[in-house]
């Protein structure tokens, strides 16, 4: 690890004495048993990183000092203008659990200009984490990105349709996840995303008929039905 600046030890000192081993043991409890932690709830790295601002710098450093809470912090203070291509890819080969990978996803990577082209490339990665990257990053994009058009989602699904039958837990969740978002967005995606749905109830595994399943639960829905509407 390089020398981290005066400013970037402050803050880790701050993190290690908000952690606390309970919190280090219930997140194992939920499979996130990364390196390095200290068991500092997620209120606390928020409320740092709004005190710190954005820091290019400073993220780049969280980042390469191993600890979870740092991690958390870096994909907060980073402005994504300054996000490289090259370092999204360093992150997404480092993420130890769905934790830091849906966390950083859904605060910072949707933002990236490239985001749309980093899940499409993720979803076809062969390891979970990244993988699951690539769905979560489509949630995100579903979820936040309201300027994103719907071609941009439509070429989703056939990414959706292909992962349906990989067994991982971590994959089978997030490509569920992801459909949902996409069929939430407006009328048109919802048709589409129910169109896929069905298709993936009709393919030979138990991972695609649950995520089927699910997501047409949701999707067909009359609160969902009646909330697009509404949006018109």
């Amino acid at each position: 690890m390089t020398r981290l600046s005066p400013r970037a030890r402050r803050a880790l000192r701050e993190l290690r004495a908000k952690g606390s081993k309970r919190n280090i043991e219930g997140m194992a409890r939920y499979g996130i048993r990364p390196k390095v932690a200290y068991g500092v709830p997620a209120p606390a790295v928020r409320a740092l990183a709004r005190k710190l601002g954005r820091d290019h710098g400073l993220a780049l450093e969280f980042r390469e000092s191993g600890v979870f809470e740092a991690r958390a912090l870096a994909a907060l203070v980073e402005d994504p203008k300054a996000l490289t291509s090259s370092e999204m890819e360093r992150w997404v080969r480092e993420f130890e659990s769905w934790a830091d990978c849906d966390s950083t996803c859904l605060s910072l990577f949707w933002k990236a200009p490239f985001a749309f082209e980093k899940a499409r490339a993720w979803a076809k990665r062969g390891p979970e984490i990244q993988r699951r990257a690539g769905f979560a990053l489509m949630a995100a994009l579903a979820v936040h990105d309201k300027g994103a058009e719907d071609r941009q989602f439509l070429r989703f699904l056939p990414l959706l349709e292909a992962a349906a039958t990989d067994e991982r837990n971590l994959i089978k969740k997030a490509v569920n996840w992801s459909i949902r978002q996409v069929g939430k967005r407006n009328g048109r995606l919802n048709r589409e995303a129910v169109h896929a749905a069905h298709r993936i109830a009709k393919l030979p595994s138990p991972s695609a008929r649950w995520i089927a399943s699910d997501a047409l639960r949701e999707l067909e829905s009359p609160q969902v039905k009646a909330r697009l509407k509404k949006r018109g």
